[in-house]
């Protein structure tokens, strides 16, 4: 993708010790951690469902999901709450991700913006839009839409 089309703001946050960004225009709101309700059988990054002002959510676990190692929560968790949209049929699900912290919102030009890296075929990188350079840092702007592939969002939808 063309950096010129990725020019915008997003919202970091962090997993870990690393800096993750996505487009603020899929953000619907940040809240703080809440009880989570488990859903039997569901994968393990899905933490499970919250209440959100009548509307039951599906909510991701961002570091799970990214195959990092699990962490307590704690006072600085919070859950992102995203609009995605499946490619085929284009629905929208509105869901929350669970991430460590989350840090700022910042308007990227396109010379902060590098294409992500290649590794080849063993490293699935189509979630990655760039990589944001803010200073002495680089955040990794994800396509929040292509974090969780096609089949696992229709799965996701199903739960709620």
């Amino acid at each position: 993708m063309d950096a010129k089309a990725l020019v915008g703001k997003y919202l970091t946050f962090a997993l870990g010790r690393e800096e993750y960004g996505i487009e603020i225009l899929k953000v619907q709101e940040i809240i703080g951690m809440m009880d989570v309700t488990k859903v039997p059988k569901a994968p393990d990054f899905i933490r499970g469902i919250i209440n959100l002002r009548g509307s039951v959510i599906p909510v991701v676990d961002l570091r799970m999901k990214f195959g990092m190692e699990k962490k307590a929560d704690s006072e600085r968790t919070c859950v992102i709450v995203v609009n995605v949209s499946a490619e085929e049929n284009a629905k929208h699900l509105t869901m929350g991700i669970i991430v460590d912290e989350v840090s700022e919102v910042l308007d990227i030009r396109e010379e902060q913006i590098d294409p992500p890296p290649n590794f080849g075929a063993l490293v699935d990188t189509r979630f990655i839009l760039g990589i944001g350079k803010l200073g002495k840092k680089v955040a990794i702007l994800l396509d929040i839409d292509k974090v969780l592939k096609t089949q696992e969002i229709v799965a996701v939808a199903a739960i709620v």
